[in-house]
């Protein structure tokens, strides 16, 4: 048996799965996320026996957009992590989605305290501060980029193993001199949690959506993501003859984006702020399409989760996203369609999804492969033992040196 600590900064739903069958094999677990960082938010309530769900930011709003502000924020919110390992005192403990800053401090002080910890590695974080520099999004952002990757690659060195979501990984930590200690694990989606449901379900009668063709987006939405994009889609799909109803569930600096490129082009748009988790299923069920949206700089280094709880749903997806990523690769092995996330791109995407929804038969042949394809893919079972292994690996590693 293990104590282990897993932090999660965003609250996703599989890292909280990941945790519920930990504890269900006789680990005490303590799951902890971050409140302050706003996003779709997994199960992080149901009572589990060896599991106890723990919170850091309480009470702290991010400024994301004030890039310095942000950066106490963090350092500040690495310190709150901190104490929580110290009171905790786990065997090891395994680190998801933070920000570089938090990562860092945490690091630090688990290095401090000698207690061993994984990197699960979601994000390279200075490729996409990279491109924003590349874009001049900020100025800044240049010597950003080098010192969060200074920071990222110190990180990465204490960990003492590394779980990266993709092939691509490896070769940055063949740069950092970090990739002996790597395993690449897919990111999943919890199929138990996320089922197909009716097209017209409970949530989409609410919304006014049940006689409404939707192309339905749900999940965070960045500015850098060019959320306009989404807009001007549904504006191609009126020029064609199609018109949909655009349903975004977002929080965030794109919902005004959204709001007035909706009003300016005259596309009608429900903006809504993210929902419950139990209520994800009829949620992504009322889309007619799913789309998901990804920066063209994101490249081989992130892949949106939104994309894995698509499938789980059983729905046809529109990816909007580089060709070589790995959530494109999958939507392509479930017959849905993928095309570049720019304008020039948008009158393909419109043709497809005016496709899909004009031929009942596609869009539920569709909808079958995209959950086929996640019951082929996301089963827990093997990926937690892959987790348990590392993380017992470590913990061992790490008591056999104490006792020397």
């Amino acid at each position: 048996m293990m104590r282990i600590l897993v932090h999660d900064y965003s609250g996703h739903p599989f890292q909280a799965q990941l945790s519920r069958e930990l504890a269900r094999r006789g680990h005490k677990v303590v799951h902890s996320t971050c409140t302050a960082y706003v996003s779709g938010k997994g199960d992080l309530a149901a009572p589990t026996a060896g599991l106890r769900f723990t919170t850091i930011g309480d009470g702290v709003t991010l400024r994301k957009e004030d890039y310095f502000r942000r950066l106490g924020q963090e350092t500040r919110l690495g310190l709150e992590l901190a104490r929580q390992v110290r009171r905790e005192k786990p065997d090891v403990a395994l680190l998801s989605n933070l920000p570089i800053p938090v990562l860092a401090v945490t690091a630090a002080v688990l290095k401090r305290l000698r207690i061993p910890w994984v990197l699960w590695h979601q994000d390279v974080t200075a490729v996409a501060l990279k491109s924003f520099a590349a874009a001049d999004v900020a100025k800044s952002m240049g010597l950003a980029a080098k010192v969060f990757e200074a920071g990222e690659k110190w990180s990465a060195r204490q960990a003492a193993a590394i779980v990266v979501i993709a092939d691509s990984f490896v070769r940055v930590h063949e740069q950092w001199g970090t990739a002996d200690k790597v395993t690449v694990i897919p990111n999943w989606a919890p199929l138990d949690e996320i089922v197909p449901v009716a097209r017209a379900n409970g949530w989409s009668a609410e919304h006014g959506l049940d006689d409404v063709r939707t192309m339905l987006y749900s999940g965070t939405l960045g500015l850098k993501h060019n959320p306009a994009l989404l807009v001007r889609l549904a504006e191609r799909l009126r020029e064609q003859g199609t018109p949909v109803r655009l349903v975004v569930v977002n929080d965030g600096p794109a919902v005004p984006v959204l709001r007035d490129a909706a009003a300016a082009r005259g596309v009608a748009l429900t903006l809504l702020p993210f929902q419950p988790y139990e209520r994800l299923p009829e949620v992504l069920g009322t889309g007619d399409v799913l789309v998901v949206l990804l920066d063209p700089e994101a490249g081989q280094f992130s892949v949106p989760s939104k994309t894995l709880s698509y499938l789980c749903a059983g729905r046809p997806v529109l990816g909007l996203m580089p060709a070589d990523n790995l959530a494109a690769r999958l939507l392509r092995q479930a017959g849905s369609a993928v095309f570049p996330p720019e304008e020039p791109a948008l009158d393909g995407a419109a043709t497809w999804v005016r496709e899909v929804l004009s031929d009942p038969a596609r869009a539920e042949r569709l909808g079958k492969e995209s959950r086929a394809l996640a019951e082929r893919e996301f089963a827990l079972e093997g990926c937690a033992s892959r987790f348990e292994n590392i993380l017992r690996g470590v913990s061992g590693a790490a008591g056999n040196r104490r006792r020397r």
